[in-house]
């Protein structure tokens, strides 16, 4: 009798049925000292039931936590773009980075409550605060995030109350960064495989996405003369989100497979790094021309490539809970490196 397990290449051997084998060592006859039987039962190697996924797939909605992911970093970049050019005296940057701000985060509470189901559940989790919670920690920080923002942006464009309006823009611009982050922390806080392997990378990784989005916005919606602080921020984030992508994947192992798959791939390679990497570059280019069209297509690209991100980074790792795999080899791997 041979027996199946879980390496880097899939599951080898996989019997369905009764001849399903469920001990430690398949495939290993041994002999009872001084009888000298063997065994009836091998002993068994370690398989998926039938073959089937060990995690359970997330039930997110696609486009709902992927728009989620995105829209939170264009959020919280652009809250800290907007504090930059007010304090830079650059008011329509500032203005635009605002108004981006606000519109971003309201868009991303509206795909968590339509994912959740009902706002009452956003609520129920503004019940409690646990500091070990990444999701309670979240929750938090968007109920604490969004007013700031949206008060920011309507003192700007009412032009009154200017001293409770750059109060708010500071506050927004402080909860910014961790606003654009939290959510890397969140999906790796879970047991899926090529969310949770790449736990230190992917902040970073979302940092970078999300100053792309910001600069990317700030680049169609203000003028050239006043854009330049959104242009650095650009080639900036724009290193930052590909070099630590690069990095992750290295780092991650069988897990890192997923990424460099089908429409995964796809999204990742031939839109998400491409689009991001000609919209640094244009971006500068804009910068030194001083030309309207090229900074607006260097906004469209960026924006776009984040947006590809985030739904590669998404797909990943709804895929990488399919294959038993990528659960068990890392594993296995992580106990063989703690033995020796």
């Amino acid at each position: 009798m041979t027996g199946s397990d879980v390496t880097r290449d899939g599951v080898e051997g996989a019997r369905p049925g009764r001849e399903a084998v469920t001990d430690a060592h398949a495939g290993r006859r041994r002999r009872r000292r001084g009888r000298g039987e063997q065994p009836v039962v091998p002993d068994a190697a370690f398989s998926s039931y039938y073959g089937r996924p060990i995690l359970k797939k997330p039930t997110w909605e696609s486009l709902d936590i992927a728009g989620y992911l995105y829209l939170g970093g264009l959020a919280g970049a652009s809250s800290l773009l907007a504090a930059g050019a007010q304090a830079t005296g650059r008011p329509a940057l500032a203005r635009s980075a605002k108004l981006g701000a606000a519109g971003a985060i309201m868009l991303s509470l509206g795909a968590l409550v339509h994912d959740l189901g009902r706002p009452a559940r956003f609520l129920n989790m503004l019940r409690v605060f646990k500091p070990t919670s990444p999701m309670s920690v979240g929750s938090w920080l968007l109920a604490g995030f969004a007013p700031l923002t949206v008060a920011a942006a309507a003192t700007d464009v009412a032009g009154r109350y200017r001293r409770a309006g750059s109060v708010a823009t500071g506050g927004a611009a402080v909860l910014g960064p961790a606003v654009a982050t939290y959510t890397a922390v969140l999906i790796a806080d879970t047991a899926v495989p090529s969310w949770h392997e790449g736990f230190r990378e992917l902040p970073f990784v979302f940092a970078g996405s999300g100053a792309c989005a910001a600069a990317g916005l700030a680049l169609v919606c203000s003028p050239t003369d006043q854009a330049g602080p959104a242009r650095r921020m650009a080639v900036l984030g724009a290193g930052l989100e590909l070099g630590a992508f690069q990095l992750m994947k290295r780092r991650m192992g069988p897990a890192a497979e997923p990424y460099e798959r089908g429409r995964t791939r796809v999204l990742l390679r031939r839109t998400a790094e491409l689009l991001t990497t000609g919209g640094a570059a244009l971006a500068a280019l804009a910068g030194r021309y001083r030309d309207r069209r090229l900074a607006a297509a260097a906004g469209g690209a960026l924006l776009t490539g984040s947006a590809a991100l985030r739904l590669g980074v998404f797909q990943a790792g709804v895929a990488s809970t399919q294959d038993p795999k990528y659960t068990v080899v890392p594993q296995r791997e992580r106990l063989e490196a703690r033995d020796r």
